[in-house]
């Protein structure tokens, strides 16, 4: 079974910050996601370098792409550059959280 994008965004949608009711895809903070034939990596980021719930969110990212990894490995790279702003949110984020433009 060879890798599939999607089923890789499918169980990031999984993952979310428990402080935040949106996932973190939707939240923009995946940056990138490259599949090769030694592995597959994901470039993230937080709203916050000063989460508390980094290690956790990072530690479901990992365990739930590799339900999907077919064997390969996963790393995940942490990035704070470019720095996340409300701009990477989708559509269904900002409606969500009530950040529409008349809201921000």
């Amino acid at each position: 079974m060879a890798v599939n994008r999607d089923d890789i965004i499918n169980e990031i949608k999984k993952v979310y910050d428990p402080e935040i009711p949106v996932n973190i895809w939707d939240l923009g903070l995946i940056y990138d996601i490259s599949i090769n034939d030694d592995k597959i990596l994901i470039e993230m980021t937080f709203t916050s370098p000063t989460c508390p719930m980094m290690e956790d969110i990072l530690d479901q990212v990992k365990t739930n792409v590799e339900t999907v990894s077919d064997g390969k490995p996963v790393e995940i790279k942490l990035v704070w550059d470019p720095a996340w702003d409300i701009s990477r949110m989708s559509d269904v984020a900002r409606v969500e959280l009530d950040l529409t433009e008349q809201g921000w």
